[in-house]
């Protein structure tokens, strides 16, 4: 038995081969493009305001009651070294599925689902891999390069800064 979903114009069938393309959600910190698949996104919803914890890493924003469950919001621009993000009714924080958790990632806005196929995605470069394991690949969409997340890594390591800012917390 076929199954076919239709989103929008595109049809999709579970006779193609589920490894021929990905679904990819794209969205922006700054002027740079991230994506991740479409699969992991539960929802995106608007900038609330979350409740800090104390002792947290420093890319983790705090958390939120999401219809019942605390969710921890992580603060994507703090993870790759770009600063603190400056949050306003603009920003949208986009609920993800990572390794059996639920959590939020707060960017500055989404702004595309796009259709990938496997062959185009391409290895991170190794010093990105070596230094923060953030990013799983890159695809090139029109002129734009989308740096697909490894979202275990962003939750757990926080990145770059997180991770200097975390060093000097703890040598203090």
């Amino acid at each position: 038995m076929t199954m076919t979903l239709q989103l929008g114009e595109k049809h999709f069938s579970s006779a193609q081969p589920e490894s021929a393309a990905r679904r990819i959600v794209t969205f922006k910190v700054g002027d740079r493009t991230f994506g991740i698949d479409v699969g992991m996104v539960r929802e995106i919803k608007g900038w609330q305001a979350t409740t800090p914890l104390p002792h947290a890493a420093p890319h983790v924003r705090g958390v939120l009651n999401l219809r019942g469950v605390i969710l921890a919001v992580y603060d994507l621009r703090t993870s790759i070294g770009l600063g603190t993000t400056n949050a306003t009714a603009t920003h949208v924080i986009v609920v993800v599925d990572v390794e059996d958790k639920v959590a939020g990632l707060l960017v500055d806005s989404v702004s595309d689902i796009v259709d990938v196929p496997v062959s185009a995605v391409r290895p991170a470069p190794d010093l990105e891999r070596d230094e923060h394991g953030l990013i799983e690949g890159l695809v090139l969409l029109d002129t734009d390069i989308v740096a697909l997340l490894d979202l275990a890594a962003v939750i757990r390591d926080g990145g770059a800064e997180g991770q200097q800012v975390a060093k000097v917390a703890r040598a203090s």
